[in-house]
C-alpha cells in the first residue's frame, strides 16, 4: 500500500464515508437543546435507540428543566432505570436542570467547559452539544469513533482525549461535526469491535487494517 500522509488519510476517510453514509446525522432525538443533553447524559453506556424511549416518556411526565428540577429523585431514577448507571445518571439530570435555570439562566452554554461543570457531561457529550446546537466544530469520540479512527490510522492512540487531540489534528473543521457520526454508521455497519466486515468496508483501499 502506497503510504499517505496521516493529513491526507484523514481527507481520504471522510469524503468516503460521505459517499457511503450520505444521511449519516445524530441518532438521539433532538427537539430542544436541553433536552438533547439530557439525551447525551443517558446515552452513556446505553444505545441510543433506548435512550430516544426512555426520554420521551421522561418528558411526558416533566416537560421543562423547571419540572425536572423539581422533580422527585427517585421518580427519576425509576424513569431512566433502563438507561442504566442510574444513581450517576439520576445526579446528572438533577445537576444540569439545576444549572440551566439557575447559573445558566434557561440557556443552554455553547462552550464546552460550561457545560462540563456539569456531573456527568464530560467532553463527548459537551462537543455533541455544541457541536449539535450551535454548529461549532467539534468532534465525538465514542467508542466507535475511537475504534474506527484507530484502526483506519488516523491515531495511534485510545484514550479518547488523545484521539480526540489527534482528530482536531487532521479533521477539518468544515468536517469534524459530520465525522463523529460517519465513524458511528462505520463502526455499526462495518468496522464492528468482533469480527469486522473489511472486505466489504469502504474504507477498504485505505485502512490499515489494525484490527
Amino acid at each position: 500500500m502506497t503510504r499517505i500522509s496521516r493529513q491526507q488519510r484523514a481527507d481520504d476517510t471522510v469524503r468516503l464515508l460521505r459517499q457511503a453514509f450520505p444521511d449519516a446525522c445524530c441518532s438521539l432525538d433532538y427537539d430542544l437543546p436541553e433536552r438533547l443533553a439530557i439525551r447525551g447524559i443517558l446515552s452513556a453506556q446505553c444505545t441510543d435507540k433506548r435512550v430516544n424511549i426512555t426520554a420521551a416518556e421522561l418528558f411526558a411526565r416533566y416537560p421543562s428543566m423547571r419540572d425536572l428540577q423539581e422533580a422527585d429523585e427517585c421518580d427519576i431514577a425509576d424513569m431512566i432505570r433502563p438507561c442504566g448507571l442510574t444513581k450517576s445518571k439520576t445526579a446528572a439530570v438533577m445537576d444540569f436542570a439545576s444549572l440551566y435555570c439557575g447559573k445558566w439562566n434557561g440557556r443552554v452554554p455553547d462552550d464546552a467547559e460550561s457545560l462540563m461543570e456539569c456531573k456527568g457531561v464530560g467532553r463527548k457529550i459537551a462537543n455533541l452539544i455544541i457541536g449539535e446546537v450551535y454548529n461549532i466544530p467539534a468532534i465525538v469520540v465514542d467508542t466507535h469513533c475511537k475504534r474506527v479512527s484507530y484502526r483506519v490510522g488516523l491515531t495511534d492512540n485510545t484514550d479518547p482525549d488523545k484521539v480526540l487531540a489527534d482528530l482536531d489534528k487532521v479533521i477539518r473543521d468544515e468536517d469534524k461535526i459530520a465525522f463523529g457520526h460517519l465513524a458511528v454508521e462505520l463502526g455499526r455497519t462495518y468496522c464492528k469491535a468482533g469480527n469486522p466486515d473489511c472486505a466489504s468496508c469502504p474504507l477498504a483501499g485505505i485502512c490499515r487494517k489494525r484490527v
